[in-house]
Parts: C-alpha cells; sequence; structure tokens
C-alpha cells in the first residue's frame, strides 16, 4: 500500500463503502420480500390477489412516468410568421440619415426608383423563382409559346433578368421575369434573383421533387417577409399518379411548416419516345410531344391575384422596403470596414513612432498597453458594441502570451525587412521592435474589429485565436511596409 497515493486510498475506501450499501440494500429487500410471500400465503386467496393487482398497477404507473418523463420532447414546429415591416416613412427618414452621414446611398436610391416606376404603371410582377434546371425557362415557353426564352439539356441558360408581358385568362397584366437559376456558379446572379423575388408581387417557386434544405431555408426566408408564394411541382410527367398525389402531399406539409403555400403540379410538355407497329409488321421507333399541363397554375395564379389585389401592392412594397433597408445596412458595414481599417492603421503607426522614441527595446513587444486599450475602446465604439475593462485587460493577457512564443520570429522577419534598405540592416534593436510593435497592432485591430462586426460582441479567446493565426499571413509585406515608417520616423 506504500505505493499508493492518498487519493486512490480514499477512492478505494469509497468504492467499498458503495459496495456494502448496496449489498445492506439486497438483503434488506430480499428480507422484505420473503416476509410478504410468507404473510400472503397463510392469507386469503382474495387478498393475495388484491395486493398482486395493486403492486401490478403500481409498476405500470411507475413505468408511464418514467416513460414521460425520460422521452425526448419533440422539437416544436417553427412557425414562420411575416417579419415586421418597415415604413415608408421610418426608410425615408433613415436614408436622409444615411446620406448626411456620408454613406453611399446610390442603390437603395435606385431601389425606390424602381419601385416608383412598378408603381405607376400598375402591373403585377410575377418572379420565376428556383434552383438550375428545374425547368423556369421551359415554364415560360410554355405559357407563351411566342417568347423567345432559350431552353437548353444543360440548365443553367437564363444568365440575366428576362421579362416577358402576359395576359392571364381573366386580362390583368401581367410582367413574368425569368431569373438565373439558384446555386449556379457565381454568388452575385444568386442575389440578383432573390432581390428580383423580392421586387416581384407573386413569386412562383419552381421544384423538380421533395424540398432540399437550401430550397427550405429560401422559402422561408421568403415566407418571413409575407411574400405570396406558389409552390410548383414541375415535371410531373416523371411520376405516376399515386407517387405524385403522395409527393403533393408531403410537400404541402413541409411548406406549412416554414410558411404559407399552395402547392400545384405542372408538366411544360415533353417529348416520349413511342414504336409504330407498321402494315408489314415492322417496328419504327418514333418521338411524339406531350402538351403541357399548366391549368392548375394558371387557377393558383388567378386566385392570388384575385383574392386581395390591394394587398400584393402592400406586400410587394413592404418586400421592397426590406430590400432597401438591407442596402442601406450594408453601405453602413462597409463603411464601418473602411473607417476601422483608417483607425487600426493609425495605431499602428502610432506603436511605430512610439518605438522609434523611445528606441531602447523593451522585454514586452505589448509594452505600449496605453495604446492597446485605446484602440479596444475606438473600435467597440465605431461597432456600437459595450466592452467591460475585464474584457479588454484578459484580451491584452491573451495576446502578450501568443506574442512571447513568436518573438523570435517577429524580430527576425524585421531584421530581414530591413536588409532591403541599403544602410538600415546594421540599425540596433529599437527598430527592429518598432516594426514587430507596428504589425502586431494592426493584426491585433484586424482580428478585432472582424469579432466586433461579426459577432457584435467582444470575445476575447476568439480575437487572440484570430491574432495568432494572422500573425503568418503576409507577414513579410507588412514588415516591409512597417520597416519604411520607422526608418521615415527614424530620420524625423
Amino acid at each position: 500500500m506504500s505505493g499508493l497515493s492518498p487519493l486512490r486510498i480514499l477512492l478505494l475506501v469509497a468504492i467499498f463503502i458503495l459496495l456494502l450499501l448496496v449489498l445492506m440494500l439486497g438483503l434488506m429487500l430480499t428480507d422484505t420480500l420473503l416476509n410478504i410471500r410468507h404473510n400472503l400465503s397463510q392469507a386469503p386467496d382474495w387478498v393475495s390477489y388484491l395486493v398482486l393487482a395493486g403492486f401490478g398497477l403500481f409498476s405500470l404507473v411507475s413505468g408511464w412516468l418514467l416513460m414521460r418523463l425520460l422521452r425526448p420532447k419533440p422539437k416544436p414546429i417553427r412557425q414562420t410568421s411575416p417579419a415586421q415591416p418597415v415604413s415608408e416613412n421610418e426608410l425615408l427618414e433613415k436614408l436622409d440619415q444615411s446620406k448626411s452621414s456620408g454613406l453611399d446611398t446610390r442603390e437603395a436610391e435606385r431601389e425606390l426608383e424602381k419601385l416608383g416606376t412598378r408603381r405607376a404603371a400598375g402591373e403585377i410582377h410575377i418572379a420565376l423563382f428556383g434552383e438550375i434546371s428545374t425547368g423556369k425557362s421551359s415554364l415560360i415557353k410554355a405559357l407563351l409559346p411566342d417568347s423567345d426564352a432559350e431552353v437548353a439539356v444543360s440548365g443553367g441558360t437564363t444568365q440575366t433578368l428576362q421579362e416577358y408581358r402576359w395576359h392571364s385568362p381573366a386580362g390583368d397584366q401581367l410582367v413574368v421575369t425569368d431569373m438565373p437559376g439558384l446555386n449556379e456558379v457565381g454568388q452575385e446572379k444568386d442575389a440578383t434573383a432573390r432581390a428580383e423575388a423580392l421586387r416581384a408581387h407573386l413569386v412562383i417557386y419552381l421544384l423538380d421533387g421533395d424540398l432540399t434544405r437550401s430550397q427550405a431555408e429560401e422559402v422561408r426566408q421568403l415566407a418571413e417577409l409575407g411574400k405570396p408564394m406558389i409552390i410548383v411541382l414541375n415535371k410531373i410527367d416523371r411520376h405516376s399518379q399515386s407517387d405524385l398525389d403522395l409527393l403533393k402531399q408531403q410537400l404541402q406539409q413541409r411548406i406549412e411548416q416554414i410558411g404559407k403555400a399552395e402547392v400545384v403540379a405542372i408538366s411544360t410538355g415533353a417529348v416520349q419516345s413511342a414504336i409504330r407497329i407498321l402494315p408489314d409488321g415492322s417496328e419504327q421507333a418514333f418521338e411524339r410531344p406531350v402538351p403541357a399541363q399548366l391549368d392548375e397554375l394558371k387557377a393558383a395564379i388567378q386566385r392570388a391575384l384575385d383574392n386581395n389585389p390591394q394587398a400584393l401592392h402592400q406586400l410587394r412594397d413592404s418586400a421592397v422596403f426590406s430590400l432597401v433597408n438591407q442596402h442601406l445596412d450594408a453601405a453602413r458595414a462597409r463603411q464601418r470596414d473602411e473607417q476601422a481599417q483608417t483607425l487600426v492603421r493609425g495605431y499602428a503607426k502610432k506603436a511605430v513612432v512610439v518605438a522609434v522614441a523611445t528606441i531602447t527595446p523593451g522585454t514586452d513587444l505589448l509594452i505600449q498597453g496605453y495604446l492597446a486599450t485605446q484602440m479596444v475602446k475606438e473600435l467597440s465604439a465605431l461597432y456600437e458594441v459595450p466592452v467591460r475593462k475585464v474584457d479588454t485587460e484578459l484580451l491584452l493577457e491573451l495576446v502578450q502570451k501568443h506574442v512571447r512564443t513568436h518573438v523570435t520570429l517577429l524580430l527576425a522577419v524585421a531584421g530581414n525587412a530591413l536588409k532591403a534598405f541599403p544602410g538600415a540592416g546594421t540599425l540596433g534593436g529599437g527598430v527592429l521592435h518598432a516594426i514587430a510593435y507596428g504589425f502586431l497592432f494592426e493584426n491585433l485591430g484586424k482580428s478585432l474589429a472582424l469579432s466586433l462586426q461579426t459577432r457584435g460582441e467582444l470575445h476575447p479567446l476568439q480575437v487572440a485565436d484570430s491574432f495568432e493565426e494572422s500573425l503568418s499571413e503576409n507577414i513579410t509585406a507588412s514588415a516591409g511596409y512597417f520597416a519604411r515608417l520607422a526608418l521615415k520616423e527614424l530620420r524625423n
């Protein structure tokens, strides 16, 4: 036992006591059961049956309670309700404030101008929305046989927004917009399609099968804005009637979990291969066209137009206001990023200047704690994120730990950067530390700005980890810039 630690001895004693308690409990339970059995054997039969029935009922109730307690709770179905719309007056006020603060509001203004043009025209806009190869251009061809919509087997033929005018059976003047398919190469096309979907009065979302995760997310985002939608299951000629009914039912159930939309099934037409028996008994292969089946979709469109025409315009306007609001928020984010870059580069220059002025090298590359603290305060104020003093202190402490492990590398890179300037390669360690200071402050500022922008709060550990990762990125190019700055300050 002399080789056992005190902790292990305590653990063994605890296990022995636990086993002893289990043994005693088992003996007591056995004695109790034997006594019950003995008493029941001397009692009348009806007493035995009553006691056994009581035990059985107790077991059933106990089992039911345990199942209720242990069974995982089903996840509540997320019902999507329309987002709170931005009123036109609030949006115009925000636009004026944004312009006065120097934001680039041209995209937002163009969006409002386009809305004004469509309001004046009084036309109903329908957007064909969906992933590539779901049949948007084929649907245009089927609805408007005289249109010049291009249809290709490879899919993804629609590269830009294309508008087609169509008179509904009831005489409504409609503008149908064919858009690039989602998930095509290039995120700009996805953004173009989503923006046009928000501008439209009605969205026709085409599918050729069950909803994928990305499609469900697109439908959810449109539903949150209260956007009227018709979910169209295309290429029904591929399915039997029983499979089609089941697929429509499943789609409708999934749609009702994330929003409100009617599910219809269509076929934009197809070509079937067939065999013809000739008079001489020989066989001849040929292809025959299968007519389009669009009656269900046309009826759904007419119902959407007749249900509440005024609501269609109001919902369209609200969605466009949301789009304009997004443009203003994006412009504000770009302005903040530019201001953050200027602020960080300014503090990096200050760090170099201070290091050159105090030419004696310090033992800690973040000895300029005051500058670092001020940079944290100004960046947090820029992103309107409150930061506690304890978080700032923790961040600087974590950063210092990372810096100490990279001091040799930083000074080596700084020395190599100085060799690019004739006559400067033999300067003292103070200049080397000045270059390192500038590099460290710039990387700390960039990591902090990224965290404040993406998370909306200061996470010292995340910023410190991002800072350490950035120490090895573009270190040579940054060192060259700060070497020129340090030499300039030294000459001054």
